[in-house]
Order: C-alpha cells, then sequence, then structure tokens
C-alpha cells in the first residue's frame, strides 16, 4: 500500500501542482465554523491541505476558556481566530507581512480580538509566556526562494526545524502545551533528532489519517 500510495503522488504531483497554481492565482476566502479570512497565494492554503482542518479540530479538545494561545507562523490566521472564538486570549504572528495584514482585516471584520506580531519565531515574543503554542510547520527539505516558498520548505538542511528546537525551550513548562502537526510525507526521524539535541522531547498525542495521508499531532515536552 506504501508503495502504491508513492507511486499514486510521484504521477500525479505535475497535475496537483498546476492545480494549485491555478486556484491560488489570487486570494481565495476560506470559511471555518462562521469565520471568514481570506488566503493570499503566499500563504499556505487550508482550502486543499489537511494539516490546518486537523489542527482546527484539535483545538475542541483543548481547554481554551481565558487560556493565552500562541500560533507560531500563522499563515491564514483561521487557527488564531478560532481559537479566540473558544475563548483564549490569542497572538498570532507570522513573517509574511501580508499575511498578517489579512489576519487584522479579517479580525476585525469576525469581531474577534487577536494580537498580530510580525516575528520570525520568537525572535519578538522574547517576554512572552503561553499556557497553548500551536505550530503548523514547513518541512520539506528545499531552501526557499521567496515568502510563499517559506510556507512550504524548511531549507536544504532543516534550518527552520534548527531555529525552532533552538527556541523552544524556553517557553516550555508545566503550564505550557506546545502543538505541532507532521505528516508521514516528512523526515519524522530528522525532525525528532534535531528536538532531542535540543532536549526536547516529541511525543504523538494523535494520529490521523485522511485520504491515504498520516498527520501526527505531537506535543513537545523537556
Amino acid at each position: 500500500m506504501g508503495r502504491l500510495r508513492t507511486f499514486i503522488k510521484s504521477i500525479s504531483k505535475p497535475f496537483l501542482n498546476a492545480g494549485l497554481r491555478f486556484y491560488y492565482r489570487k486570494p481565495r476566502k476560506y470559511h471555518y465554523q462562521g469565520i471568514e479570512v481570506v488566503v493570499d497565494p503566499s500563504v499556505f492554503p487550508p482550502q486543499l491541505t489537511l494539516s490546518t482542518k486537523i489542527l482546527l479540530e484539535f483545538l475542541n479538545t483543548l481547554n481554551l476558556e481565558d487560556k493565552d494561545l500562541l500560533e507560531l507562523g500563522c499563515g491564514s490566521g483561521i487557527i488564531s481566530l478560532y481559537a479566540k472564538k473558544l475563548g483564549a486570549r490569542v497572538t498570532a504572528s507570522d513573517i509574511n507581512e501580508i499575511a498578517l495584514e489579512n489576519l487584522r482585516k479579517a479580525a476585525s471584520k469576525n469581531d474577534l480580538e487577536v494580537r498580530v506580531i510580525h516575528s520570525n519565531l520568537f525572535d519578538r515574543l522574547a517576554n512572552d509566556t503561553f499556557h497553548y503554542i500551536i505550530i503548523n510547520p514547513p518541512y520539506y527539505p528545499k531552501a526557499p526562494k521567496n515568502m510563499k516558498e517559506k510556507a512550504w520548505f524548511c531549507g536544504e538542511n532543516f534550518e527552520y526545524f534548527e531555529d525552532l528546537f533552538s527556541q523552544l525551550p524556553n517557553y516550555l513548562s508545566s503550564d505550557n502545551e506546545t502543538y505541532l502537526i507532521l505528516s508521514q510525507d516528512c523526515d519524522l526521524k530528522h525532525i525528532a533528532s534535531i528536538a532531542q539535541k535540543n532536549s526536547i522531547e516529541l511525543d504523538v498525542v494523535k494520529t490521523i489519517t485522511k485520504l491515504g495521508e498520516t498527520n501526527y499531532i505531537y506535543q513537545a515536552r523537556l
């Protein structure tokens, strides 16, 4: 089954890439539970991917009422807005200014107050603490050439994860729960080894298989 899935993906990838380029040639709206956001072509697309939907559903299992939550690399911002709807005090960060501007507009339109921060990982969050941190990271090992590719590629040598896991221990504590989602399509062992190098353990808390793809939600712990 694994080989068949790999073969199907290999022959369908050119068609999927062409479809994505056509679909995201302009900003598109995305709706979830009565919340509407505008997804710029430079932002990770929740419409045609699984991970965002999985994390949105996962939020319902958390006790977010009156808790401080950070969405690190918020992209479209739909997770941040839904977390606010569930009662959290939300900080949404990203390096993509267009994504952040669209999120500010969406927060106002949906009457959901969210703190929006332009930050590369934790660079501008040094003095903050959070009960929850949610991360939907880029994980394909390739050097991103532009802002759009930063939503997908973590660098040839997994530089994104090197930076993330070197900074994350400052935010992990007994009062914090940090979750990130990874797919079977990425190098799970290598990513886990980078975490372990920084004294972080990644524990699978949920496994979800949809449309022939398995995604894992990990909790990061010291």
